[in-house]
């Protein structure tokens, strides 16, 4: 979804999906953030409203981005850890060092991206060989849904700019990142990825 279009729902995002995260997201989140490893220097990618911001441990430090202004406004309001910087930048074009971050995160945030391979290759260049990469993402299901998944994808692309059938761990693994494990949840629909660069 363009920044533009993320500058008009930022206001709105939270209560929008305040059902979701009751029922099961903000569980997700938790437990992708115990795959973090301990004292790293974390990436986060397309931090929208600051929703995992209370994941974070206290102690906790490195950079989360959002290429939407609107986001960041959001977020800015939100307590956070003293040492996670916040910068506006896209996923594609991360103004970072190379191998810099020990681990970096990402929540629902392939599924919009317009070049995700461009974002998975910045990806391995700022995060240091070894480091962990983490995703939480909602995918194409390897089942039946599959197909209903891939006419969906024609309305909410169009609609939202949301790519409802995404295959984020296979890109991820196309990339070059190496596939540590994939858990499924809800027939499959959220994957929760870890990656090793």
């Amino acid at each position: 979804m363009p920044a533009k279009t993320y500058d008009e729902i930022a206001p709105h995002y939270d209560r929008a999906i305040r059902p979701l995260e009751r029922w099961f997201l903000a569980r997700l989140r938790e437990t992708a953030f115990r795959y973090l490893p301990a004292d790293a220097r974390v990436l986060e990618i397309g931090a929208g409203t600051g929703l995992n911001f209370v994941f974070y441990p206290d102690n906790a430090f490195g950079v989360a981005t959002e290429p939407s202004g609107g986001m960041l406004r959001v977020a800015r309001e939100k307590d956070r850890p003293d040492r996670l910087r916040l910068v506006q930048n896209s996923a594609e074009q991360l103004p970072f060092r190379d191998q810099v971050f020990d681990a970096a995160f990402a929540s629902l945030v392939f599924c919009s991206l317009a070049q995700p391979l461009a974002a998975f290759a910045e990806l391995r260049r700022v995060v240091k060989p070894g480091g962990t990469v983490i995703l939480l993402e909602h995918v194409r299901p390897a089942n039946l849904l599959g197909p209903a998944f891939d006419l969906l994808n024609v309305f909410t692309v169009r609609l939202f700019h949301d790519h409802f059938n995404r295959r984020t761990a296979a890109v991820a693994q196309a990339s070059g990142l190496e596939l540590v494990k994939v858990q499924r949840s809800f027939c499959g629909i959220i994957n929760l990825i870890t990656c090793r660069v």
